[in-house]
């Protein structure tokens, strides 16, 4: 099998196994499954950020939710200790099964043991792999998720939001933050005044 095979294949079980999530979004009038859109909005930030990024960091970033509505945080304790020990388990089992699905399509174990590692968030601010994943996610929420995050929350004052873009800034590298800034990404316009002032004071 070839390498273009194996990764097409990989791909292929990543997004049946992302196409069961029973939660559904609707996007430029077309439903789709929520972690299915998110794994192809993931790849397609990949490839307008770092376009030359290898096939086991190409999985590993399609791997990022995967079947993520399996583990749900109302399975875990209410407050600060739960959702930590939620996500924990997460980054575990995302790991586990973007690892699973690359050995069916018969990726070796040191192509697995490096995605796993970076969709664990091994090391993070060390391993390179890890801080790609780290970018490719902000980027991603920044994009298409930080506005209907704001909706959610009408109790949040401008303090608390200062603080939530503050620390997504500090997760990305200096690359990834010159790349949010250089409008290769779509700030979401309401909130680019808040944006800018969270940034300018960082």
């Amino acid at each position: 099998m070839s390498a273009q095979q194996k990764f097409d294949r990989a791909i292929e079980l990543f997004d049946q196994a992302n196409s069961a999530d029973p939660n559904q979004v609707t996007v430029d009038g077309e439903t789709w499954p929520k972690e299915l859109i998110y794994s192809h909005r993931m790849s397609e930030m990949l490839q307008r950020f770092a376009p030359d990024t290898d096939d086991a960091m190409k999985l590993a970033i399609r791997g990022q939710h995967i079947q993520r509505w399996m583990s749900p945080r109302k399975d875990y304790p209410e407050g600060r200790q739960g959702y930590f020990q939620w996500r924990t388990n997460l980054y575990k089992f995302h790991a586990e099964t973007t690892g699973k699905l690359m050995a069916e399509a018969g990726y070796d174990e040191t192509s697995i043991e490096r995605a796993m590692k970076a969709v664990g968030k091994k090391a993070l601010k060390i391993n390179p792999d890890s801080q790609l994943l780290e970018d490719i996610a902000d980027l991603v929420f920044i994009e298409h998720y930080m506005l209907e995050f704001v909706e959610k929350h009408p109790e949040y004052d401008e303090e608390k939001w200062l603080d939530i873009v503050r620390k997504t800034w500090k997760k990305m590298s200096a690359s990834a933050q010159q790349f949010a800034l250089s409008g290769a990404v779509k700030l979401p316009e309401p909130l680019v005044p808040l944006i800018q002032k969270a940034v300018a004071a960082d």
